[in-house]
């Protein structure tokens, strides 16, 4: 049976319907829209939920749009079959009726203020280009020279100020109706100021072109913005009391970013694949919008696509590549010895309790540890799993985990690499020399040391105990590292050979204890384990002269060293 292509990475609705892309319907979010009737709409939802697609959706439906020469399209054909085409004519009667405005600043990432500043001009001139019919309007023979130089950019700096309001006006000019203005990813270049400390600058801009398009401008119809974040209102949204913000803890519009339950089984019945939905449940269900439990969209979306070449694919962290995951970084680099026992307990599967609250800045994300967590609760990885609000403090507090198998995968791969590289930072002579001199209780020291800068969740199996002592014996000059290898009646862990055969070469076995109170007995084991099968057998044959033998027990971040 041949399927529908799946739409991977297309956001333009126009591109993926008239392609024949298969489409998960969420446009009864237009209905949503026209009946609540905000004046300026504020989605928070993290990357790669659908906001993209949902803002060319809007654009696609509200839009009078018109060709070069200004004559009429219809697009009505684009909603054919959809769930708004059968929400009655009160609302059909809004499709194609507007002038839209539609700015996208999620490509706003330059390393400098005065590059990003000069692609926002681009992206605003750009919408004037795509509304240059209008200067044929008699009417605006006044705004044309101003409306060129924003076209042709060049117009002066303050000119930028106000132009979506200016273009709101033309606008009304022309058509006689009042403007939809439509941005997207409103925050991308104040995140990316912020990392590349032009902050304050790129705020200055963004506040004035929001106040004077959204706060007052007589031509605004309505306004629908997209973010990760919301921004507090004393940083870009002085004064703006017609907005209302709909954030991941909003019960509204709780269905129409990322993909239901109910979605995600029909599109595994669909591609023909339903064993697949137990999958799909596990690595990418988990987030909670309102009330409504959420798929992550781009990854159920890549993982059928690559089930379509490969039935018995493995699930992937497709998130991984897509999102702002320094982030996972961060709390990591930042976080105390409280913090980190909190991120083991979120990735063994436990729960933590956080004080929540939405206003915050990017210039302050990193202030605070809490703001941290606030920040990354926001942007998807955490799951809201139960809240309370505190009276006597005042403090509105949530209980949280991680969501899925995908965002656990993305914390235990920046975990384990922040940790090799504080491995390879680490000054090791002392441990080299603890190890070769066969000072058991010194290297036992230096490997507790270790242990104590771990999290918890990855000192859980035998196979990372055994990988960090090799990093950690890796640099020692001279000497080769062997894992694994057959010999006498068995594996060994870890084999130190010497480059030279007049010098010692050494066999480590590891074990792991369940209590502290067992180290001394798993380390004996290990040493008994190495004597048994015979392990030093094949050193002996390719005649090592001496052979020293060391058995390891580990349990959580404690160790205990033996020799033979």
């Amino acid at each position: 049976m041949e399927h529908a292509p799946l739409p991977v990475g297309v956001d333009n609705f126009e591109k993926l319907i008239t392609r024949g892309y298969y489409f998960v319907d969420k446009t009864n979010f237009i209905r949503d829209l026209i009946d609540k009737k905000a004046d300026v709409n504020l989605f928070t939802r993290p990357r790669r939920f659908g906001k993209t697609l949902n803002m060319s959706m809007l654009r696609l439906f509200f839009e009078d749009r018109r060709t070069d020469k200004g004559e009429a399209v219809d697009m009505s054909s684009l909603f054919h079959g959809l769930h708004i085409m059968r929400a009655g004519e009160k609302y059909l009667a809004h499709m194609g009726q507007y002038p839209v405005i539609n700015l996208t600043l999620k490509g706003s990432k330059q390393a400098d203020f005065s590059l990003a500043y000069a692609m926002l001009k681009r992206q605003i001139a750009q919408e004037y280009v795509r509304h240059a019919f209008i200067l044929e309007e008699p009417g605006l023979a006044e705004q044309k020279e101003r409306y060129l130089q924003i076209m042709r950019e060049t117009a002066p700096r303050e000119a930028y100020a106000d132009a979506l309001e200016f273009l709101s006006r033309c606008l009304e000019r022309y058509y006689g109706k009042k403007v939809i203005i439509l941005i997207d990813e409103y925050d991308v270049p104040l995140e990316n100021a912020y990392m590349h400390g032009f902050y304050q600058e790129m705020t200055d801009v963004i506040r004035s072109l929001f106040e004077s398009s959204l706060k007052t401008n007589s031509s605004l119809e309505f306004a629908v913005i997209t973010g990760c974040l919301r921004i507090s209102k004393e940083s870009i949204f002085t004064g703006m009391n017609n907005m209302k913000t709909i954030s991941i803890l909003d019960e509204r519009y709780d269905e129409y970013f990322g993909f239901t339950d109910t979605e995600v089984r029909k599109i595994c019945e669909d591609y023909q694949l339903p064993h697949k939905y137990e999958v799909m449940k596990e690595w990418y269900d988990g987030y909670l919008f309102g009330k409504m439990n959420v798929y992550n969209p781009w990854s159920v979306i890549q993982f059928m696509d690559d089930l379509q070449e490969n039935a018995d694919w493995f699930p992937r962290a497709y998130w991984a590549n897509t999102s702002s995951n320094s982030i996972v970084r961060s709390l990591i680099e930042w976080s105390d010895e409280s913090a980190r026992e909190e991120i083991g307990r979120l990735i063994g599967g436990g729960m933590i309790e956080k004080i929540v609250h939405e206003d915050i800045t990017y210039g302050e994300i990193y202030e605070t540890m809490d703001n941290l967590w606030n920040f990354m609760f926001f942007t998807g990885y955490f799951r809201k799993v139960s809240e309370r609000f505190d009276v006597e403090e005042k403090q509105h507090y949530l209980t949280l985990k991680i969501p899925n198998a995908e965002v656990e995968s993305i914390f235990r791969n920046k975990i384990m690499i922040w940790f090799q590289e504080k491995i390879k930072q680490r000054d090791k002579a002392r441990l080299y020399a603890a190890f070769l001199g066969k000072d058991a209780h010194a290297l036992e020291e230096e490997l507790n040391d270790v242990l104590l800068e771990t999290i918890s969740c990855i000192d859980e199996q035998e196979n990372f105990y055994h990988g960090l002592v090799a990093g950690l014996l890796s640099g020692m000059k001279g000497y080769l590292i062997r894992s694994n290898r057959e010999a006498g009646k068995g594996r060994y862990d870890l084999c130190v050979k010497p480059v030279s055969k007049r010098k010692e070469a050494f066999v480590i076995e590891f074990k792991v204890a369940k209590r502290v109170k067992d180290l001394e007995k798993k380390a004996q084991e290990a040493l008994e384990q190495i004597a048994e099968r015979g392990y030093i057998r094949e050193l002996e044959e390719e005649e090592y002269p001496l052979v020293s033998c060391y058995g390891i027990a580990f349990c959580g971040k404690e160790c205990l060293v033996k020799l033979l």
